[in-house]
């Protein structure tokens, strides 16, 4: 059998117990969107696609640099950290081309996800408990993801040894569609597209952007629950393809002050389940905005201030938000404009969407789905209507304060923290939650002296 034929407990049984391979790898995600995992020897993994796997629940009770959160309900020295039950999900099975067996066989991956009180904060769960809600309203979702990501002649070791202090890029300059640069560096964009093809999350488009050594990758539509999956998998292989080859790629969202930041951006359509018509055009009304579309927008629109730190999860995040930079500054929308938080992107029964362009490269996929796909089904529940539609240039324009995006990652917690949407869509575990892993990371940023602090204040104050 092949690995993504793979659908059910008996098809990844029979996949395993046909494979020369003697541990099995399995992935799952942390608050932060970073893949954590282990091998599981064949026989354990086996016995695990039926009863489950036992998973220190410490994966959501630490952070970045795997210091224990002081403020965590969920998990912590409180807890002892115990076991969380993790379920092995058979269809999200791939083969890895990047690490073979002993017999030369690629390795075999499972993405899993935690069951039991674990899986109120657990990410993957909470984008499929928001696709359980779009299924109950009729909806089938449809979602692609793009990154931007930046790319170095260099070494996790080189990097820290340089204090990550004149990196050498992959590339100089700015050239945007560059196709000298994916000519001459042709033998990695090959293998970064024939990877990402055999891991089923095939790039859609994929070319340079403004900046040295920055790419731009787009993943082809799927249905939702799969396109979170390969996001995930996305950045992580991606990541991990580059350092076998003697580089890095880092999803960030703003490594350089010099340098426009980097994107998470999410393309978002819903069809009707049982016609199988786009539930977002209408050819009768204007710009084929059906008045689902238009509700769906308004939610989104009006819910972003108070999500905002599901898009922007790091202190770094909001590094990126600066007038000019291709990054929003308010909750706006417009048709084709790459100016607002939220483009609308006419088309047809196939292509009208919504592009939401706020989310930042580092965002955890699975919750920036959720936010995203969330706020907008509810804007649909309560019939709401969008702000006016921006025209032109959204950066010199004024808009009203409800629609302010939060600046810092501390203001963005606390509007998650007193969102009542918020908590009905996402539940009161994982709103407490999450409110205090982002608490935890100010907190930690706040004890540490800047370079831009020193050079400042150093010698003049």
């Amino acid at each position: 059998m092949h690995a993504l034929g793979v659908a059910t407990v008996e098809d990844a049984e029979r996949l395993v117990q046909a494979s020369t391979l003697s541990h099995i790898k399995i992935g799952l995600s942390d608050v932060d969107g970073v893949m954590l995992g282990k091998y599981v020897r064949r026989d354990k993994f086996l016995a695990a696609l039926r009863g489950g796997l036992a998973f220190c629940d410490v994966v959501f009770g630490w952070d970045l640099d795997d210091q224990l959160y002081d403020n965590a309900k969920y998990t912590g020295w409180h807890t002892a950290y115990p076991d969380a039950q993790l379920r092995i999900v058979p269809s999200t099975c791939r083969r890895l081309p990047l690490e073979q067996g002993p017999g030369g066989e690629d390795m075999l991956l499972f993405l899993a996800e935690f069951d039991g009180p674990a899986a109120d904060i657990c990410p993957r769960r909470l984008l499929h408990r928001t696709l359980d809600r779009a299924a109950g309203m009729g909806f089938e979702v449809y979602a692609a993801l793009e990154y931007e990501f930046f790319m170095f002649r260099e070494t996790p070791h080189s990097v820290r040894a340089k204090h990550y202090r004149d990196m050498e890029n992959w590339t100089p300059g700015n050239f945007g569609y560059s196709m000298l640069r994916s000519t001459v560096q042709g033998d990695f964009y090959r293998k970064l597209l024939d990877m990402c093809e055999r891991m089923d999350m095939p790039i859609e488009g994929l070319h340079t952007e403004t900046g040295p050594g920055v790419l731009e990758a787009a993943i082809a539509v799927d249905q939702a629950s799969a396109a979170g999956d390969k996001a995930f998998l996305f950045k992580t292989f991606t990541k991990a393809l580059a350092q076998q080859n003697g580089l890095m790629a880092t999803f960030m969202a703003k490594w350089s002050h010099d340098h426009p930041g980097q994107s998470g951006h999410i393309h978002l359509s819903l069809r009707d389940r049982t016609s199988g018509r786009s539930a977002f055009y209408d050819e009768s009304r204007p710009h084929g905005m059906s008045a689902t579309q238009t509700a769906f927008m308004a939610g989104v629109q009006r819910y972003l201030p108070e999500f905002m730190a599901l898009y922007a999860q790091t202190i770094n995040s909001y590094s990126r938000l600066v007038p000019g930079y291709w990054a929003p500054l308010d909750a706006t929308w417009g048709m084709e404009n790459r100016t607002t938080a939220l483009r609308l992107i006419p088309g047809s029964d196939k292509s009208q969407r919504v592009e939401v362009r706020i989310g930042s490269a580092d965002a955890n996929p699975y919750l920036a789905l959720s936010a995203a796909l969330a706020s907008g089904l509810y804007g649909i529940e309560q019939g709401l209507e969008p702000e006016p539609m921006v025209q032109g240039n959204a950066y010199t324009q004024q808009f009203p304060e409800h629609l302010r995006l939060p600046t810092t990652l501390w203001e963005a917690a606390q509007r998650l923290r007193q969102s009542e949407a918020a908590r009905e869509l996402f539940g009161d575990a994982f709103v407490e939650h999450y409110a205090a892993t982002r608490e935890w990371e100010e907190r930690q940023f706040r004890r540490h002296v800047t370079d831009w602090e020193l050079a400042r204040y150093f010698e003049i104050i």
